[in-house]
């Protein structure tokens, strides 16, 4: 680490550990990392970083705190924060990230794309476990090496800490008091919703249109995406967030972070209808205001990250007919597939270099969409001139259904009725 930081000028100096969120949050990696920092307690070694902690569960944190492990993180000082995703996608109100300056951190988190833990796209995040978060936020440098390093505490005596160790399972079992779990009336039939109508974070929704049976045809291409593109890309997390229960608001972060193609810019891109370039969910609200579909055109791997569904959600929300790509992250293209959405793939990759920006696309034989057939799409450049391509697909019979109904909650909605 300490040859590859300096050959990339990364910032040696650790300002934030994190321990947590759904990955690496269990008893057992907090009980390891709480036995290095009980290490530096008692030998009277000050943390030269910030330091916090998301237990992975309420009963992990119950039963971490019934067993002494949060309050030997608490002597350190460290942050405690709730049970839930927290700072992992940006939710923790990190002081001076506004300033985008060039930082480090360092947490137990797997996802650590640009911007992702504080909005700062400066923020340079390296993943490790619970127990090298904890060593790496005591010293406070990312070039410390706990096998061969040693600390400094406030006698001046140098300190080497010991190898970490922690029960995989609490000796006590499990406990918790309240688990979350609330059951559901009995008899649902009479129970009303209500959100007032002037809210920004929750919207009830409404049902995705069906399909109609007809060829989605004269769509426009609404962005070619360059190189990575992550569910982080299609829809932000962070302070938008704080709209996830009102999908109209949070579509207004679709794909702002993706790269445009044809100018390399995020959140870029030409309007067909007016020749003008602007953002992207409002380009595609002018498609959606206009009658006009779109797609969605992507790389390889489109969708890696985070499983959140309002990467899916919001592209059909806002109208947008299909996503054609190279290759899919498995677990956004079945959220598109149950949002009702077309998810495709190019059954040659190069044609990826066929699609121009100013586009329009038929769909020739939806009508036939059926389990290992692919589909064939008409290219109408601007030119005039046409060219047909093959687009494979993933979909069994039952989703293909989904698709017809306009989503799987669809479905599920017709079949009770």
């Amino acid at each position: 680490m300490k040859a590859e930081a300096s050959a990339h000028e990364w910032p040696t100096k650790v300002e934030w550990g994190l321990i947590g969120s759904c990955t690496n949050s269990s008893y057992e990696d907090l009980a390891r990392a709480a036995s290095i920092v009980k290490q530096a307690v008692a030998a009277g070694i000050t943390p030269k970083a910030e330091f916090g902690i998301n237990p992975g569960s309420e009963q992990v944190r119950y039963t971490a705190d019934r067993d002494g492990i949060l309050s030997d993180f608490e002597k350190m000082g460290t942050k405690i924060f709730t049970n839930a995703c927290g700072p992992c996608i940006g939710q923790w109100d990190r002081e001076g990230a506004e300033k985008q300056e060039k930082n480090t951190i360092v947490h137990s988190f797997n996802r650590n794309f640009s911007k992702r833990a504080d909005g700062n796209p400066n923020t340079h995040a390296f993943v490790t476990s619970p127990e090298m978060v904890a060593a790496l936020a005591i010293a406070g440098d990312l070039t410390f090496n706990p096998i061969t390093d040693t600390l400094t505490n406030e006698k001046g005596e140098a300190i080497k800490l010991s190898a970490p160790a922690g029960d995989e399972l609490p000796t006590k079992g499990f406990a918790v008091e309240d688990n979350g779990y609330q059951a559901p009336a009995e008899d649902g039939s009479n129970v009303e919703v209500k959100v007032a109508a002037d809210s920004s974070r929750l919207q009830l929704l409404d049902n995705f249109p069906t399909w109609d049976g007809q060829n989605i045809t004269d769509a426009k291409l609404l962005i070619k995406v360059k190189g990575k593109c992550t569910t982080d890309h299609i829809s932000m997390a962070g302070p938008w967030l704080k709209y996830r229960g009102h999908l109209d608001n949070i579509s207004n972060n679709m794909l702002i972070g993706a790269v445009n193609f044809f100018n390399d810019k995020t959140n870029d891109v030409k309007n067909q209808l007016t020749g003008a370039y602007g953002e992207v969910p409002a380009t595609q609200r002018a498609y959606k205001a206009a009658g006009v579909s779109s797609i969605v055109v992507g790389d390889h791997n489109y969708g890696e990250g985070s499983s959140r569904e309002h990467a899916a959600m919001e592209p059909r929300h806002l109208g947008v007919k299909a996503v054609l790509v190279k290759s899919f992250a498995r677990i956004h293209e079945t959220n598109l597939k149950k949002q009702g959405m077309l998810a495709l793939t190019f059954a040659n990759e190069s044609d990826y270099d066929k699609i121009q920006e100013d586009d329009t696309f038929n769909f020739v034989d939806l009508a036939s969409f059926s389990p290992e057939k692919s589909l064939t799409l008409e290219i109408c450049h601007s030119n005039g001139t046409k060219e047909n391509i093959q687009l494979n697909h993933t979909y069994n019979a039952s989703q293909i259904e989904w698709f017809k109904a306009g989503s799987a909650l669809n479905l599920i909605k017709l079949m009770e009725n």
